[in-house]
């Protein structure tokens, strides 16, 4: 080989292994991500603190109390409490991966996540509302079974079958939130990294890849577009039965029996539901708006702190399984 050869090719494979450096450094040259936040006024920023922190302490509480109530009063075991007792532990982890991050940046003025935070908490938040989304659905089946088959609902709707729902609504959700992750962050983050959010959203840390992202959106949009109309397909079937169902009972009692069991599912149902379509399957501009924080703030903070009142308020049964615990802890 001629020296000129030779250190032709060694300039070679010293530019191939700059290139590839430079390619590795893009790759990973964003290593946190810096959030707009819901204020930039001091004032607003201490005022929100408060109330996220009193929503996000009673949110805990709330659905605590609905874990220990269904899991120690042998009254509450029925197939629609065990579910309202995974509902209530998917609350507490998806706000416990969000509103801790957000109450301090709100104390400390500013937000900023790690590269590394931002991946874990999208895939997180992501997993378990994907897993509610599924959970909602079953409880529709669920009502279905216990006022359109109420013969056969024990028997169907057995201990094995509710734990069987149950655990496929949490791993589908993770399955489902690995594959988000793995078609977000396959792409290059090489700047910019100012997001106008509060939290890591997918849809906003997706626009800020450095390279195409039109199939990579198209993926996300049709997973979202499954995850969101199959439950919403399964609710809808099982209410139209229902209420079909329900227009057969000439007895008023009967149909307040009916529609109290119905009631609370509905509208927690319709506040999830409208709130994450508007966020992941309506189109939007590139950049995000004020508005968009607004409707991400419902979903994160107001929804889950709802969820326990909305099922407790109006249900007989948990009233009486409050009653009876403060009675037994007033006896002893």
């Amino acid at each position: 080989m001629k020296d000129s050869d030779f250190f032709f090719d060694e300039h070679l494979g010293q530019a191939r292994r700059q290139e590839a450096t430079i390619s590795a450094e893009n790759l990973t040259s964003i290593t946190e991500f810096i959030f707009v936040g819901l204020s930039n006024h001091r004032k607003t920023q201490t005022m929100l603190f408060v109330v996220i922190l009193l929503t996000y302490t009673l949110t805990l509480m709330g659905n605590l109390v609905v874990i220990m109530l269904v899991r120690f009063d042998s009254r509450l075991q029925a197939p629609m409490y065990y579910f309202l007792m995974h509902l209530s532990g998917l609350e507490i982890c998806y706000v416990t991966s969000t509103e801790p991050q957000m109450l301090a940046h709100l104390l400390a003025g500013n937000g900023i996540i790690s590269f590394t935070r931002c991946v874990a908490q999208i895939f997180v938040s992501l997993s378990l509302g994907v897993a509610e989304c599924f959970l909602l659905g079953v409880m529709a089946y669920d009502r279905y079974l216990a006022i359109c088959q109420p013969l056969l609902y024990p028997v169907v709707m057995d201990r094995w079958r509710q734990m069987h729902l149950a655990s496929s609504c949490w791993a589908t959700g993770f399955v489902i939130g690995a594959i988000y992750v793995g078609c977000t962050f396959r792409h290059s983050y090489c700047g910019p990294n100012r997001i106008n959010h509060f939290v890591c959203e997918l849809p906003v840390v997706l626009k800020l890849a450095c390279d195409d992202i039109h199939i990579t959106q198209v993926i996300v949009s049709v997973i979202a577009g499954l995850v969101l109309l199959v439950p919403i397909s399964v609710i809808l079937t099982s209410y139209a039965v229902i209420l079909f169902s329900v227009l057969q009972i000439r007895s008023a009692t009967g149909w307040r029996k009916a529609f109290s069991t119905c009631t609370s599912h509905l509208v927690v149902v319709t506040v999830y539901y409208g709130t994450v379509i508007s966020m992941y399957l309506i189109p939007r501009s590139t950049t995000f708006s004020d508005r968009d924080k607004q409707i991400a703030v419902f979903y994160v903070v107001v929804t889950p702190f709802l969820n326990p009142v909305i099922y407790t308020l109006r249900n007989k049964d948990v009233h009486e399984a409050v009653a009876r615990v403060l009675r037994r802890s007033r006896f002893q």
